[in-house]
């Protein structure tokens, strides 16, 4: 069982037997009566927030979310993974893990998180290095600002980038954030 003060960024819980990730964590010390924590939870089946406070003395369940390796073969009406030591196959809704797809190519190994045996999230790694496919052209001689255009990369994503940033270029993108981090050197 957690405490209030247990439950930071990342963590997993149980609320009314639904998996919940912390995204927003705060804590308010009070007087003599204790502290309070404010949390915003992510449901990790439907992707609902729910906003939740809890006294000093709650106890929280945790989740017991199991996360697999797995490799990522294709997408068609779903999403196609195969565990790369047992050769199992599982599939995913394409509706569901369609935020991950401008993320991931095949080939790509990734986590699965399951809940009661059911598969509720696709866990992207931080970075992801992508091929640069088009990248649109930019005015030269202007130095005053610095300078982003947009590129699409081999998934279909596109991210603002620097304009030395050409096709062919292997770029590193935050699967967080959608943002441009360096490009990757030879």
């Amino acid at each position: 069982m957690y405490g209030p003060t247990d439950l930071k960024k990342g963590v997993v819980i149980q609320v009314d037997g639904k998996p919940f990730r912390v995204t927003d964590y705060s804590q308010k010390v009070m007087g003599r009566g204790g502290s309070i924590v404010n949390v915003k939870l992510k449901n990790l089946i439907d992707g609902s927030t729910l906003a939740k406070t809890f006294k000093g003395a709650d106890k929280i369940e945790p989740a017991s979310v199991e996360t697999k390796s797995v490799q990522y073969l294709y997408s068609d009406t779903e999403m196609h993974f195969m565990d790369p030591v047992s050769y199992e196959q599982f599939t995913l809704n394409s509706e569901i893990g369609q935020d991950s797809l401008s993320y991931i190519k095949e080939g790509d190994i990734v986590g699965l998180q399951f809940f009661d045996s059911t598969i509720i999230n696709i866990e992207l790694p931080k970075n992801v290095y992508l091929k640069v496919t088009y990248s649109e052209d930019v005015v030269k001689g202007d130095t005053a600002n610095s300078i982003t255009k947009n590129a699409t990369v081999e998934t279909g994503l596109v991210v603002k980038v620097p304009a030395f940033i050409k096709v062919g270029d292997v770029i590193s993108v935050d699967t967080e954030t959608g943002s441009y981090r360096e490009r990757k050197k030879d």
